[in-house]
């Protein structure tokens, strides 16, 4: 399954995608990557992917996983709300 949702406002927007398989702190972490997307004023395009194909195609053994601009940035947990900010700020 996949769900596209977008946040944020005027400018670059950023392609993330949340891997995992819809778990409640998946959910979390795609709320949070919206969440830090707006109070930095980025477009974002959060992506959630379940497939576990693709998930383990990215890497990923413990999810939620993030990936952001192709490149994964977390793995396994729920991320800080400070770090999902400076990964998208990079």
């Amino acid at each position: 399954m996949r769900c596209f949702l977008e946040a944020g406002k005027a400018g670059v927007m950023k392609d993330v995608k949340v891997l995992g398989p819809g778990c409640s702190r998946c959910e979390a972490t795609a709320q949070m990557v919206r969440d830090e997307a707006a109070k930095l004023g980025l477009d974002v395009s959060v992506e959630k992917v379940t497939d576990y194909a693709v998930i383990a195609g990215y890497g990923i053994a413990s999810t939620p996983g993030i990936v952001i601009d192709g490149k994964v940035v977390h793995a396994g947990g729920l991320p800080k709300s400070d770090d999902v900010a400076r990964w998208l700020a990079v």
